[in-house]
C-alpha cells in the first residue's frame, strides 16, 4: 500500500491541492478550485469570505484524490500553505465574526501609524519586534476591527491566520507556528515569543486571544471525524504545522539552507532566503520572518506582480500566449516605457497609497507589445529594488529559484534573468508552497515515527530543478535594465507626495 501525503496551497484567488507519494515525492493528483475578493468595497479593502477557503480546499482535495486513485487508508499526512498576513476573527463559539482582511489590504495604515507611535517610533519598533509595523501585516487589521468595528472587536475569542483557520477545520486545534507568526507584526523574530508591548499597543487582552505557539516541526494535531466524513479520509490523520504560502514555497523550492533564492511570481512577488541567524533590516523594508523548518527568512515583498499582468493581458483580450508573443516582439527596457506597478498599494518600497503610473508614452511606445513588455518589466523591477536590498544585508543572489505564474512564461523568466543579473532556474514541480506543505507533512510525519531526519535531507531528495528551462543573463539587456531601475526608482521616490493626494482625491 502506497504512502501518501497532502499538501494544499490557499492563496488570494484559489486554492490548490496535490497528493504525494513519500516514495519518490512524485505527484500523483492534483485539484483547484477558485474565489473572488468581496467585490465594492472602500479603498486599499480587499477580504474574503473564510468559507469560500473550507469550500474550494474540500473540492480541490477530491480532485486530487480521485486523479491519484487514492483510498482514504494510504493518506496518513496533509500540510497547510497559507496566503500570509490575513485577519480570521473567531469568537468562543469558533464562529467567524467577519470576512478576513488579507494580505493586500492597505486600508489600515493609520493604525500602523499608531501602533509603531506607542512603541516608540520606528527604530523602537524594530528592535521590538526585527520587523517595521506595515499595513499588509495581521497587527493593524487587529487594531482596525477594535477602531472600526468595536462590537466585532468584542466578541473576539481568537486571532488566527488563513493557514491556522484551516487546520482548525481540519483538526479543531487552535495553534499558530514561528513562520507565519512572525508576519504578523507581534512576534519578536529572535526570541520566536510574543512582543509584550506590541500587543498591550493594540489592547490589554490580546495576549489571551492568541493561540499557542508552535515549532515548526510539530504537528497541528490529527483529522477530527466530521472533517475526515466531509473529505472521505480516516480521521487521526496527522495534520503538521503548516505556515505561511512563502515558507511552504522556500520548503518546495529546497530552499532549507543558506545560499539559495526563491523569487515567486504570483498575485504578488516575494524573495527570500534561508539564514541560520535572523536577518534584521534597520530600515524595515525587508521582513524578518522565521522559516518553517524553525529557521530564519529573510524576505521582501511586493504586492503587484501577475495582478498587472494579468489585468493588462485580460483588457487586450490576450491568451497568455499571445501576451507573450506580443511582449516578445519589443526589445529590452519597451522603448522607454515604463510602468511603476503599485496598482494595489505597495509594501516593498512602503507605500500604501501607491497607484500604477506610467512614463515614456509616446506615439512609438503606445502599442499593445509595448505596453505587455512594460507590464513584464515593470513588476519585475519592482522586485529587484527589494533584491538589492537584501544583497547590502548580505543575502546575495548567484541562483534564483523561480516560482509561480510568471515563471512559466520563458520570455519573462529571460527578463527575470536580465533585471536579477543571476541564473534562473525552475523546479519540476511548479507548485511550490502546495509541495512545500507535502514535504513538510512528510518531515513531521517521519520525526513523530522516531526517525532524525533532517528536512533539508527530505528536500535535497525530491526538489529536482527542470534544467530546460534554465535562463542566463545577456550582458546588453543587463546594462539596459540597470538603467532602468534607476529611473523606476526615482519616479518611485517623486511620487509619493503626489499619491498621497491623490488617495484624498479617490476617498471623495
Amino acid at each position: 500500500m502506497r504512502t501518501l501525503f497532502i499538501g494544499i496551497d490557499s492563496g488570494t484567488q484559489s486554492t490548490k491541492a496535490l497528493v504525494m507519494d513519500a516514495k519518490d515525492g512524485k505527484v500523483l493528483g492534483s485539484g483547484a478550485a477558485g474565489y473572488d475578493l468581496i467585490p465594492d468595497l472602500g479603498p486599499g479593502a480587499k477580504e474574503q469570505h473564510p468559507h469560500a477557503w473550507i469550500e474550494a480546499t474540500a473540492s480541490a482535495i477530491r480532485q486530487a484524490l480521485r486523479q491519484a486513485k487514492a483510498v482514504a487508508a494510504e493518506v496518513v499526512g496533509i500540510g497547510v500553505s497559507g496566503q500570509q498576513h490575513g485577519f480570521v476573527p473567531l469568537d468562543k463559539a469558533g464562529d467567524v465574526i467577519r470576512p478576513a482582511k488579507l494580505w493586500c489590504d492597505t486600508s489600515t495604515a493609520a493604525e500602523c501609524e499608531e501602533i509603531t507611535e506607542k512603541l516608540g517610533g520606528p527604530k523602537k519598533t524594530n528592535k521590538a519586534l526585527g520587523n517595521a509595523v506595515l499595513p499588509g501585516f495581521t497587527a493593524s487589521k487587529i487594531l482596525w476591527l477594535k477602531n472600526h468595528e468595536p462590537k466585532n472587536f468584542a466578541k473576539l475569542a481568537t486571532v488566527l491566520l488563513p493557514h491556522d483557520y484551516l487546520n482548525f477545520w481540519l483538526t479543531g486545534e487552535r495553534v499558530m507556528e514561528y513562520g507565519d507568526a512572525s508576519g504578523t507584526a507581534l512576534l519578536n523574530v529572535r526570541t520566536r515569543r510574543w512582543s509584550k508591548a506590541a500587543l498591550e499597543a493594540i489592547d490589554d487582552e490580546l495576549a489571551d486571544k492568541l493561540p499557542q505557539l508552535i515549532s515548526s516541526d510539530k504537528p497541528a494535531g490529527k483529522l477530527q471525524g466530521k472533517t475526515a466524513q466531509a473529505l472521505g479520509l480516516n480521521a487521526g490523520v496527522l495534520v503538521s504545522a503548516g505556515g505561511g504560502d512563502n515558507m511552504m514555497g522556500a520548503i518546495g523550492t529546497g530552499n532549507t539552507r543558506p545560499g539559495i533564492i526563491t523569487a515567486s511570481f504570483g498575485t504578488s512577488g516575494t524573495i527570500y532566503a534561508c539564514s541560520d541567524e535572523p536577518v534584521i533590516d534597520p530600515d524595515g523594508e525587508i521582513a524578518a520572518f522565521c522559516d518553517s523548518t524553525n529557521r530564519w527568512l529573510p524576505l521582501l515583498c511586493t504586492m503587484n506582480v501577475t495582478v498587472a499582468t494579468e489585468m493588462m493581458r485580460a483588457d487586450f483580450g490576450y491568451t497568455h500566449e499571445q501576451f507573450e508573443n506580443k511582449a516578445a516582439k519589443v526589445g529590452p527596457g519597451s522603448g522607454g516605457l515604463l510602468l511603476l506597478p503599485y496598482l494595489e498599494g505597495e509594501r516593498t518600497p512602503n507605500v500604501p497609497d501607491g497607484t500604477g503610473a506610467m512614463i515614456g508614452i509616446n506615439t512609438k511606445t503606445f502599442s499593445a507589445s509595448h505596453y505587455c513588455r512594460a507590464a513584464m518589466e515593470g513588476v519585475t523591477l519592482g522586485m529587484n529594488y527589494g533584491l538589492r536590498r537584501l544583497a547590502t544585508l548580505g543575502v546575495k543572489a548567484k541562483q534564483i529559484r523561480a516560482t509561480g505564474g510568471g515563471a512559466k512564461s520563458k520570455l519573462w523568466r529571460q527578463i527575470m534573468a536580465d533585471v536579477f543579473n543571476a541564473e534562473v532556474v525552475t523546479l519540476k514541480v511548479g507548485e511550490g508552497a502546495a509541495y512545500g506543505a507535502a514535504l513538510q507533512a512528510l518531515w513531521c510525519w517521519r520525526l513523530q515515527r522516531g526517525d532524525k531526519v533532517r528536512i533539508e535531507d527530505i528536500t535535497d531528495e525530491f526538489v529536482t530543478l527542470n534544467n530546460a528551462e534554465t535562463s542566463t543573463p545577456k550582458a546588453d539587456a543587463v546594462a539596459a535594465y540597470r538603467e532602468l531601475q534607476e529611473l523606476q526608482d526615482d519616479l518611485s521616490h517623486s511620487l509619493r507626495g503626489v499619491f498621497a493626494k491623490h488617495r484624498k482625491f479617490l476617498n471623495r
